[in-house]
C-alpha cells in the first residue's frame, strides 16, 4: 500500500519541471489569486462549500465541520478521479499542495497514491512556495547583468525584446508578465492583470531560468506596471544596469502606436476616458485638444501631440532620475517598425549587451 512521497520546498523547487502535473487542493479563487507554477486546480473543495465548513465550525464545532467537509471532500475526489484524471496512466506522478500541505492536500494526495500513482506532497504548501518566492526575488536580481532596453515611448522596446527572445537571449519581459504596458494607455483590453501575487510568481518562474553567466535584457520601466510593482531589489538592480536607447523618429514612433493601439482607434470612448486622467496633468483644454484630433481621425497627428505633450517630458524625467548609466548609453537607432527594422535593432542591442567572443 503506496503513502504520499512528503517533498520540501527545496526538493519542490529542485525538481519542479520533472512532475507530470501539479495540482492544487485549494479552492479555485485561491488558485486565481497565485498557485505554484504549471499547476491546474483541483479542488477537493470549491469556495462555497469551504465558506460553509468554516461557518459551520465557528457555529457548530470542529467534529461537525471535520464531517461535513469529509463527505464534501470525498465527492470531490472521487468526481477528479472520473473525469480530469480519469485518462492519467499508471506511471504518472503528480505534485499536490494546498494552502499548508493540511488536510485538503493531504487527502487528495493519499487517495491518487492510494490508487497505485506515485504521488508527492509539499510540506508547507503553498505558504511554504510563497516564502521563497518572497526570498528568491530579494536575493536573485543582484547576481544577474541585466541590460536595460530604454527609449521613448512608442519606440518599439517589446518588440525589440521578443526579437531578443527568438534569438536565444535572456529576456525579462515586465510587461508581458504583468499584462500591462505600463502607462495610463496601457491595459490590455483582453488581459486583466495578475494579483500582485501572481506577479511575482510568474517574475520567479521566469528568473529561476536565467543563467548568470549571460546578460538578462529588460525594458526600462517604472516602479509600477500598471497596478502591479515590481519588487524593489529588482528595481534597484534593474536601475544601477547599463542601459541601451533606441533612438526613434516622432512620425515613426506615432505611427508604431497607432498600429499597436488599434483598440482605442476602435473604440474612441475608452480612449477617452483614459484621457480624463490626465486633466489634472494637462487642464481641460489641452484635453479637448487632443480629443479632438482623435474625433477628426487624425490619429497619427493625435498621438504625436501626446508623445509630445506627455509621454516623452515625463519618460525624459524619470530616465534622468532613475538610472545613472543613461548619459553613458549606447544607442540604437531604428528607423521603422518592419520585421527586418525590428530584427536589426535586436541584433544591436544583443550585440552591446553581449559582444561576439574576441570583440
Amino acid at each position: 500500500m503506496k503513502d504520499p512521497i512528503p517533498l520540501s520546498i527545496d526538493d519542490v523547487v529542485a525538481s519542479l519541471d520533472r512532475f507530470d502535473a501539479i495540482l492544487d487542493a485549494r479552492s479555485p479563487s485561491e488558485h486565481g489569486d497565485d498557485h505554484l507554477p504549471g499547476s491546474s486546480s483541483a479542488p477537493v473543495l470549491d469556495d462555497s462549500e469551504r465558506a460553509e465548513v468554516g461557518t459551520l465550525h465557528a457555529q457548530v464545532g470542529a467534529f461537525a465541520a471535520r464531517r461535513r467537509g469529509a463527505a464534501l471532500v470525498s465527492r470531490n475526489i472521487g468526481r477528479l478521479l472520473e473525469t480530469a484524471l480519469a485518462d492519467k496512466p499508471p506511471d504518472w506522478q503528480p505534485l499536490v499542495y494546498c494552502w499548508r500541505g493540511g488536510n485538503r492536500s493531504g487527502s487528495l494526495a493519499t487517495v491518487l497514491a492510494r490508487v497505485g500513482w506515485r504521488t508527492s506532497v509539499l510540506v508547507g504548501g503553498y505558504r511554504e512556495f510563497r516564502r521563497r518566492v518572497i526570498a528568491d526575488l530579494a536575493a536573485w536580481p543582484s547576481g544577474l547583468r541585466f541590460v536595460v532596453v530604454a527609449g521613448r515611448t512608442g519606440s518599439a522596446k517589446s518588440r525589440i525584446l521578443q526579437a531578443l527572445a527568438a534569438q536565444g537571449r535572456q529576456v525579462l519581459d515586465l510587461e508581458a508578465i504583468g499584462r500591462h504596458r505600463g502607462s495610463v494607455l496601457g491595459g490590455l483590453p483582453d488581459a486583466p492583470q495578475p494579483s500582485q501575487k501572481r506577479f511575482e510568481s510568474e517574475l520567479w518562474d521566469a528568473m529561476r531560468r536565467f543563467d548568470p553567466a549571460r546578460p538578462v535584457f529588460v525594458e526600462s520601466e517604472s516602479k509600477r506596471v500598471g497596478r502591479v510593482h515590481i519588487p524593489d531589489a529588482l528595481m534597484r538592480a534593474i536601475r544601477g544596469s547599463s542601459v541601451v536607447r533606441i533612438d526613434m523618429p516622432l512620425d515613426a514612433r506615432a505611427r508604431f502606436l497607432v498600429d499597436d493601439y488599434a483598440h482605442f482607434v476602435a473604440d474612441p470612448a475608452s480612449l477617452f476616458a483614459q484621457l480624463d486622467c490626465l486633466v489634472e496633468l494637462h487642464g481641460r483644454e489641452l484635453i479637448a485638444h487632443w480629443k479632438s484630433l482623435a474625433d477628426a481621425g487624425a490619429w497619427e497627428a493625435f498621438v504625436a501631440a501626446l508623445l509630445q505633450g506627455h509621454y516623452d517630458p515625463a519618460y525624459d524625467r524619470s530616465m534622468q532620475r532613475n538610472f545613472s548609466a543613461l548619459d553613458a548609453c549606447e544607442p540604437v537607432a531604428l528607423g521603422d517598425f518592419d520585421p527586418a527594422s525590428i530584427e536589426g535593432a535586436a541584433a544591436r542591442v544583443a550585440a552591446v549587451g553581449e559582444p561576439p567572443a574576441g570583440a
